[in-house]
């Protein structure tokens, strides 16, 4: 096991619960509010003072602007600022230069000054003599290429409004708008990368994800015969929101059952209803703690009268599940584009006689992250956006897809097994932080 490797492993084993022979990991204890603000922004402080200077010097540029207007803040602005920090007070001007040594001014141009990390260079409240210090600054500083929020295919780097990039352009001095240039590869590489001090903490909310998950599909929650799939999603939700993992998205919670109308081509399987005995069940849950998102799906049973295990049928299935991860996971390799690992995992799974799909994507700052997208489940073909970005060490994904198998049990109909867990890759190998589902959630 290379350094890099072992130090990860360490951290995880300092922070989460033994993970062997278990469905999900227990549920990690995670830092009360009042905590969570000093730990966020010591996490900011050393990407700002690390991280951010290769990324810039990386990306080609000399200085980075982020424009934000209260309420209607650029993505990346709040992975910039520290806590507590709910909006950009009226108007904030952040700037990033980069000196001849390779280190990182690093300057607020707002009405109310953030403080620590940021040095302030103006405050006031005349909007125009705060664009025209940020023109001062400029011209002062005389950089060679500014990177500036606007893209066309990553969302994210594209938070420069209209307004505010024609305030911009009216502030720069003489000459220096041929100067602006995208930001988009900074802003793909900054979101992307996952640092040291943040890996206990991102494996944490995976494992808290993973034991909401394993409440929510067992007795504890569900009553054949009673409980409404929705019941299950409004459970996960509330279980998430009151640990302090605010949720990017509303759970969803299906089922499925012998005989369904699910086939080997199927895209995707499950319905709404009332929980019955001989259930499959599916849940897709997504949220964030310290900033740091999860995206994950797992797979329950609701055993018949009679029965004391999960059905030999059900438990091939899942099997199936985790060796197209094994397959998709051998396809990491640096550098890498996303649409050369799912293509080389297609052929893999091909070869090994599966009937899967494959839809991953990066997570970190967002849910959905940038980087590179490794298929969609309407695009199996590729193509898509972000298809081209290639895999970068220390970053994260949800390996997500599905894997359609013939249950014996069910008269050989098929059984679609919806998998996504949280996985990490340190420029050699994916791993799993919080582990992974190779067992099947059961209601009794």
């Amino acid at each position: 096991m290379h350094h890099r490797c072992l130090s990860f492993a360490l951290l995880l084993a300092a922070s989460l619960p033994a993970l062997a022979n278990r469905a999900s990991p227990a549920m990690p204890v995670l830092l009360p509010a009042p905590e969570r603000v000093g730990v966020e922004n010591q996490i900011l402080e050393h990407r700002l003072q690390t991280l951010l200077p290769r990324l810039m010097a990386e990306a080609g540029l000399d200085m980075w602007l982020v424009l934000s207007r209260e309420y209607a803040e650029d993505p990346v602005y709040f992975t910039l600022v520290p806590q507590p920090s709910f909006a950009a007070r009226r108007t904030t001007l952040l700037v990033f230069h980069r000196r001849a040594d390779g280190s990182v001014e690093r300057l607020a141009v707002n009405r109310y000054p953030l403080g620590p990390p940021y040095e302030s260079a103006w405050s006031g409240g005349d909007l125009d003599e705060q664009w025209q210090a940020l023109g001062a600054l400029i011209a002062e500083r005389d950089p060679a290429r500014i990177g500036i929020n606007t893209s066309r295919q990553w969302a994210i780097a594209d938070g420069l409004s209209h307004g505010l990039h024609q305030r911009l352009l009216q502030a720069l001095p003489d000459g220096y708008a041929g100067r602006l240039v995208s930001a988009e590869d900074l802003v793909v590489r900054w979101t992307e990368t996952r640092t040291a001090p943040e890996l206990a903490h991102h494996a944490k909310a995976m494992a808290a994800a993973r034991a909401v998950i394993a409440e929510a599909f067992s007795n504890r929650v569900i009553e054949p015969g009673k409980t409404h799939t929705d019941d299950v999603a409004w459970y996960i939700r509330r279980r998430l929101e009151g640990l302090g993992m605010p949720v990017w998205f509303h759970p969803d919670v299906n089922r499925q059952r012998a005989g369904d109308d699910c086939g080997r081509d199927s895209v995707f399987c499950g319905a709404e209803g009332v929980i019955e005995r001989g259930d499959v069940l599916h849940t897709d849950i997504g949220g964030c703690y310290l900033k740091l998102c999860t995206d994950t799906q797992e797979m329950g049973y609701v055993l018949r009268e009679g029965e004391t295990e999960v059905p030999e049928g059900l438990r091939r299935a899942l099997a199936a599940g985790n060796r197209w991860q094994d397959l998709l996971a051998a396809e990491f390799a640096t550098g890498r584009s996303g649409d050369q690992i799912l293509h080389a995992t297609h052929a893999a799974v091909e070869k090994a006689g599966l009937a899967a799909s494959t839809y991953t994507h990066p997570l970190g700052f967002f849910g959905h992250a940038a980087g590179p997208t490794i298929g969609m489940w309407d695009a199996q073909e590729g193509g898509t956006p972000g298809s081209e970005w290639p895999l970068h060490p220390s970053t994260a994904y949800a390996i997500e897809g599905n894997v359609r198998s013939p249950v014996p049990e069910w008269g050989d109909t098929w059984v679609q097994v919806k998998l996504e867990q949280g996985g990490f890759f340190d420029g050699e190998t994916l791993d799993y932080p919080a582990g992974r589902q190779t067992q099947w959630h059961v209601v009794r």
